[in-house]
């Protein structure tokens, strides 16, 4: 068995799985919808450098949770950043099963 065979047999069955390709039709959407792609992108800045000053032990500055938590709600209230939003969760729910399945066989061995 070649682990790099397998490595790219997984990333065809991920590419051919429900939560990718629901993710990849979502995706191509929001592409093509400029206002949602900006508000996503600036969501997902936002939300890395929260992460950021977690990390570092740093507590956000309250602008910048205030306006994470606007553009959060505002995110949730257009349809189609929700579904985006949702396809993303599913697809990194499936991703971290899949390192916590590597991960586990690892440990066992």
């Amino acid at each position: 068995m070649n682990v790099y065979d397998e490595a790219h047999s997984l990333a065809r069955a991920i590419r051919e799985s429900n939560e990718f390709k629901e993710f990849d039709r979502i995706r191509k959407e929001v592409d093509n919808d400029k206002e949602c792609a900006e508000m996503l992108k600036e969501l997902t800045e936002l939300q890395m450098q929260l992460q950021t000053l977690q990390l570092t032990g740093q507590q956000p500055d309250k602008d910048l949770f205030a306006r994470f938590q606007s553009l959060s709600t505002m995110v949730m209230t257009k349809p189609l950043a929700a579904q985006y939003m949702q396809a993303q969760m599913a697809i990194g729910t499936m991703m971290n099963d899949v390192f916590s399945i590597v991960g586990e066989a690892i440990a066992d061995k």
